[in-house]
């Protein structure tokens, strides 16, 4: 990796985690897009271990808003939704897999922008799981199934619930990267590099967390997702 793929890397994990970690999700959407032009296999194994250290922090800063009951049942749906996912991380071409994590990356933004309201009970949270545990473990992203579904809810819950989610998935998802042979020594060497982003995205967020923006910023973040996830397709064309 070139010094400027790394400072490319830890620039996109700082701004990411300083999102998630003031919104409960974003550095799948925002980051995963990005990271995959700079070295596609920071995706999905270097996010998901990066993204699994962030979210044990900030599970404990915010364990007192966890929503332990609904975090149940979207564990629940993680686990199934994990073991598919990976099949298809063992069995699709390169090229495949990187229209698959395109067509994703544009879902997750539609789920994002849809408009729905759904209440976190527990047929929901176990489809939102489901959904979380295939978008996270083949793309990384596995924050807009649950965002959806606690976007009513305050702050502090959104973010330790789906960071408690977060932190029990992305383990099941790397287990499930290992035994396909997706994340080995090259896989957590490039973890290292997004890990001072990640610290930094952790001190920084409760700066933001009680007066984000979340109008322009879900914006933007929206909107660079959405094009990275345009380019990844298009890419896949000759």
């Amino acid at each position: 990796m070139s010094p400027l793929d790394l400072a490319i890397v830890m620039l996109c994990a700082a701004v990411g985690f300083t999102l998630q970690g003031a919104v409960g999700f974003g550095m799948g959407i925002l980051g995963s897009p990005i990271l995959m032009f700079v070295d596609p296999r920071m995706v999905p194994g270097p996010v998901l271990a990066s993204t699994m250290l962030f979210t044990l922090a900030l599970s404990v800063r915010e364990r007192r808003a966890i929503d332990l009951a609904g975090l149940r049942w979207a564990i629940v749906g993680r686990l199934v939704g994990t073991a598919p996912a990976a099949w298809v991380l063992a069995v699709l071409p390169a090229a495949q897999l990187r229209l698959l994590f395109g067509g994703i990356v544009l879902f997750a933004v539609l789920l994002s922008v849809s408009g729905l309201r759904v209440a976190p009970r527990p047929p929901a949270l176990l489809i939102g799981g489901l959904l979380s545990g295939i978008m996270g473990t083949i793309a990384a992203i596995g924050g807009p199934p649950l965002a959806l579904l606690y976007q009513d809810a305050p702050g502090a819950q959104v973010r330790g619930t789906l960071s408690g989610l977060f932190f029990f998935g992305t383990i099941v998802s790397l287990t499930a990267l290992v035994l396909v042979g997706r994340f080995g020594i090259d896989e957590l060497r490039l973890t290292l590099a997004m890990l001072p982003g990640a610290l930094f995205g952790f001190l920084l967020s409760p700066r933001f967390a009680s007066r984000l923006d979340r109008g322009y910023t879900r914006r933007a973040v929206l909107s660079v997702a959405t094009v990275a996830g345009l380019l990844v397709v298009i890419r896949y064309f000759p």
